[in-house]
């Protein structure tokens, strides 16, 4: 990627920018702070690495629920595999239970994770019936239970992961946070809306904001952060210690690069081009096919060849060709020719 005329001049000098230095939590050096949120059936082992090359400089892994009667099953052993990933290395929890919680915490420190994070801000409604995720934001006091058990279950650094409220006009973010701090979490991120707006309005920061100025630990700001100028704008906006991407990440996991090099030098960087997005997304295929094998292989990486190639001409025909490819030998060679026509 090449960059284009267009400088925007970010309100605090580029080498010294906040978002570009470490950041401790709990004893554990990220190297930066541009984060990439956890995101069931996206943010896999082999999307992890992918953004951590571009640039990001921490991914917390897929939620996995806390009941051992799961464990064993294969998709949570695809969740739970940090093979080759940059340290430290974090694994979301959710659960609803205090005892299975601290269980499912030991459980990944063993299985290799360093940072636990539990998961408060999942809004989908098989989660929320289970009474974990977001839901949990309607007891307050099975909230404190739960960030004790984590906490005390395990000689590592805990974090949490959740949103303002559950519904709009009963936010309870600020008791909840200051809660989490109480019982020794070491960062807190906070996705800008409530249970109730699931993704839909506009992301909400000055409640974030409030948290910040609150608490003492690190606060990361979550939600409708899609391009290098909204970073910069929702750290001024909140004065947060980092930010989190999620959706913007899916099929421009550049953007971490974007982000980090218009806060360095206050420049724009040109879109990727055709040739550049055909060499991610090769390269994204193979990694995808070495982890999950054939048959996942081909299924799981059919969302993403979706998102990389989100607008380039007759990219619905392409889709919708592409969904009845059965093979990842077929599938890759249809990718790779549809890419090339329009280099």
């Amino acid at each position: 990627m090449s960059n284009n005329s267009s400088v925007v001049s970010p309100s605090l000098s580029a080498t010294d920018h906040p978002l570009l230095q470490p950041l401790n939590i709990g004893g554990l050096t990220i190297e930066n702070r541009l984060m990439v949120a956890p995101m069931a059936g996206v943010t896999d082992n082999p999307f992890r690495r992918l953004c951590k090359s571009f640039g990001a400089g921490h991914a917390v892994s897929e939620m996995i629920i806390a009941d051992t009667a799961l464990y064993a099953r294969k998709k949570s052993l695809y969740r739970a595999n940090f093979d080759n990933e940059i340290a430290p290395i974090s694994a979301q929890i959710a659960g609803a239970e205090p005892d299975k919680l601290a269980e499912a915490a030991r459980y990944q420190i063993d299985n290799g994770a360093q940072i636990i994070d539990i998961n408060m801000g999942c809004p989908a409604k098989k989660v929320c019936r289970r009474l974990a995720g977001s839901a949990l934001l309607q007891d307050e006091d099975l909230v404190a239970r739960l960030l004790d058990a984590a906490v005390n279950a395990v000689d590592a650094p805990v974090t949490l992961k959740t949103r303002l409220g559950f519904e709009n006009g009963r936010e309870n973010i600020l008791r909840v946070a200051k809660r989490a701090e109480q019982a020794g979490i070491a960062a807190i991120a906070i996705h800008g809306r409530t249970r109730e707006d699931m993704y839909t309005g506009e992301a909400r920061y000055e409640l974030i904001r409030d948290v910040k100025e609150s608490i003492g630990i690190p606060v990361i700001a979550n939600g409708d952060i899609d391009s290098a100028q909204k970073a910069q704008r929702v750290y001024e906006l909140t004065g947060c210690d980092a930010v989190m991407i999620g959706r913007a990440a899916q099929g421009q996991p550049w953007l971490f690069r974007d982000i980090g090099h218009f806060l360095q030098t206050g420049e724009k960087l040109d879109a990727p081009s055709v040739s550049d997005i055909k060499e991610i997304v090769l390269a994204h295929l193979q990694e995808l096919y070495d982890f999950y094998g054939e048959y996942s292989g081909c299924r799981i990486a059919r969302k993403h060849i979706a998102w990389y190639t989100t607008g380039i001409p007759n990219s619905n025909a392409f889709r919708q060709a592409m969904y009845g490819e059965e093979s990842t030998a077929g599938q890759f060679q249809v990718v790779e020719a549809f890419l090339h026509a329009h280099e």
